[in-house]
């Protein structure tokens, strides 16, 4: 408790009130973050699946298949694992299910990207036009992908999201960013986040209560 007592100057009832707002907050966004990750496999499967057939994903870890390479050997043997894991209970969209966001995440890094013909970005049909200043491209979105599974992974390994990272200020921001994030990556999709999140999406609320302590 000792960064939570920091943070509300040795106050122990602010601290654990602190310490179960942090719980409600990473409920609360990795619930948001699930809620992405579907999105995200959903319309990678859906591209995929219309120019490479509806088992594009285990034909690609076959033999010849596009990810038979030795650049994109870490990808292959994700999807054989996971497809060893289903045995008989195999089905193409459990073996989406079945493979985590950093997988997915990888599908925009560079040899990836070009094994898949180039066409991921098309799942984000609203992300800007690329400038001389910001290339929005499959390296932009690999980056951000990476931003939302580091603050997945913090979350899954019960670390505090309602401080400065690595300190013990309490701040909210950190979490708002990457709120945002989603919310603007979703937008990019055509997805209607309003919708997909009603009755699950309390963030700013809670980031609310954390900021008035």
């Amino acid at each position: 408790m000792s960064r939570y007592l920091n943070a509300c100057g040795g106050d122990t009832k602010k601290a654990m009130t602190l310490y179960r707002r942090n719980l409600q907050l990473s409920q609360e966004l990795f619930t948001v973050i699930s809620c992405f990750e579907i999105a995200l496999r959903n319309a990678i499967d859906r591209s995929c699946s219309a120019s490479y057939g509806a088992n594009w994903l285990r034909d690609a870890a076959h033999n010849g298949g596009m990810f038979d390479a030795r650049n994109t050997a870490f990808t292959k043997n994700s999807i054989l694992d996971a497809v060893r894991k289903l045995g008989g209970r195999y089905a193409h969209n459990k073996l989406v299910a079945e493979l985590g966001f950093g997988f997915w995440r990888y599908m925009f890094a560079p040899h990836q990207f070009t094994a898949t013909g180039r066409i991921l970005l098309r799942i984000f049909p609203a992300k800007p036009t690329s400038t001389p200043a910001i290339q929005y491209n499959h390296t932009y979105i690999f980056n951000e992908l990476a931003k939302i599974n580091d603050i997945r992974n913090r979350i899954a390994h019960h670390e505090p999201i309602c401080f400065i990272p690595g300190t013990p200020i309490k701040d909210t921001r950190y979490v708002r960013q990457h709120y945002t994030l989603i919310l603007q990556l979703f937008n990019w999709m055509v997805v209607d986040e309003r919708a997909l999140l009603y009755g699950l999406d309390h963030i700013n609320t809670v980031c609310n209560q954390i900021d008035s302590l």
